[in-house]
């Protein structure tokens, strides 16, 4: 498993926390981590994306059941791509 490091501005912060350390290792068998730093940093990645996504759900999307339905047609490498524009009728 492939750990990403972030830090916004490349700012890190030394601190201490007062952790409740069971849930600390809950985490760290969830996630597979091997320290409580790493545990709290792929945790509040999580936090994170999880908010991201539930904001990008609540975005409304204006899309045809057609076009819905061509984008999950699955593709081969050699195929020609997919359009989802509406073809003009004449």
């Amino acid at each position: 498993m492939q750990v990403r490091r972030h830090t916004i501005g490349g700012m890190k912060k030394r601190t201490s926390l007062n952790l409740d350390l069971d849930l600390v290792a809950e985490a760290k068998k969830v996630l597979e981590t091997a320290g409580t730093t790493e545990t709290i940093h792929r945790s509040l990645e999580a936090v994170v994306r999880q908010a991201r996504l539930q904001r990008l759900a609540r975005r409304r999307i204006a899309i045809s059941d057609e076009e819905l339905a061509a984008l999950r047609t699955p593709r081969s490498a050699d195929s020609a791509p997919v359009s989802t524009k509406a073809k003009a009728t004449t």
